[in-house]
């Protein structure tokens, strides 16, 4: 009798333990990123193979971006948990009424600025007057570099941008059809160096009073409201993630070519550009250097600049585009 006792507790042990599993299931969850996968993506790649996000209740799955405003309308629509994206695309977005807000920021800075050619001579904006500067016609670089060339004393008329295709653009530079280029230098200076150039020369529109928060994560608003407890653990994991990827680098890659599959990453150039966005986890005006943590001078100083511009139409404040609240 005793015993049949003990085998009912048992049993019962383990019925109730079963149910606790399943009422603790993890939460599915995707990750939209802003583009092809590249070196900056393997933070979360990291934090699948660390654990971070299984030890949070999270199932991530990360998935291939086209822009970062497709990802942002595929977080507007639900169809995405969370994005990886631009914040001058999610302001854009959000502005026109979009349900979607910055949890964090992870590159802190914006990367436009102008590449040249070591052999150029071209060190600043001022060496560029008189030249030929290569770009892509519509590209977000272009936005704001009449505000960088100003600051930096210099006419943006006096300049001359030549549009090329984006599949042409490093090409082009490298056989010389213009000195420089406008780009990012979160990737462009390695694909320059993966096609047999020379380190570009960087001149970053950071140097010359451009402030912006370079790239976020962003979640649908509703979410927000429905289960804020899921945006806090997912945070918590990708700092985990970022912090990770500071310390270990190479297995951030390893983790990035891994999970890419058939996709074609090249280890040595993800390396470069996971190295920029490594470098620029900190805005100048993060004074207390709090990681993720969305700047109030920056996203204000990107707001007005996309007033003034880009064309942007809103009467919401800066402050309406980003929460620190699971930052903190």
């Amino acid at each position: 009798m005793i015993r049949r006792t003990l085998s009912k507790v048992a049993k019962t042990a383990a019925f109730i333990a079963l149910s606790t599993l399943s009422a603790f299931a993890a939460d599915k969850v995707t990750l939209r990123t802003n583009w092809l996968f590249y070196g900056s993506h393997g933070i979360f790649f990291l934090g699948i193979d660390k654990g971070f996000y299984s030890a949070q209740g999270i199932d991530l799955a990360v998935r291939q971006g086209n822009g970062s405003g497709n990802a942002n309308r595929l977080v507007a629509n639900g169809e995405d948990t969370f994005g990886y994206v631009s914040c001058a695309s999610l302001i854009s977005l959000a502005a026109q009424d979009a349900p979607i807000i910055s949890v964090m920021e992870v590159d802190a800075m914006g990367t436009d600025a102008v590449l040249a050619r070591p052999d150029s001579g071209i060190k600043n904006f001022k060496d560029l007057v008189g030249k030929k500067v290569l770009t892509t016609a519509g590209a977000g670089v272009n936005t704001f570099f009449p505000v960088a060339a100003k600051n930096a004393g210099v006419d943006p008329a006096s300049i001359q941008l030549v549009n090329v295709s984006e599949n042409a653009l490093v090409q082009s530079y490298l056989q010389g059809l213009a000195p420089a280029m406008l780009a990012g230098i979160d990737d462009k200076p390695a694909e320059i160096i993966a096609h047999g150039g020379q380190p570009p020369v960087q001149i970053p529109y950071s140097d010359y009073g451009v402030y912006q928060p370079g790239y976020a994560i962003v979640t649908n608003k509703e979410l927000l409201k429905k289960n804020p407890d899921l945006v806090r653990r997912f945070v918590k994991a990708t700092l985990q993630s970022v912090q990770a990827a500071q310390k270990d680098p190479d297995s951030c890659i390893q983790s990035l070519v891994r999970w890419a599959g058939g996709a074609s990453v090249d280890a040595k150039q993800a390396r470069q550009v996971l190295d920029v966005t490594l470098s620029i986890l900190f805005s100048p005006n993060n004074a207390a250097k709090t990681l993720g943590l969305n700047v109030d001078k920056d996203w204000d100083s990107a707001v007005g600049l996309l007033k003034s511009y880009s064309g942007l139409k809103t009467d919401k404040s800066y402050t309406a585009f980003f929460t620190n609240d699971y930052v903190k």
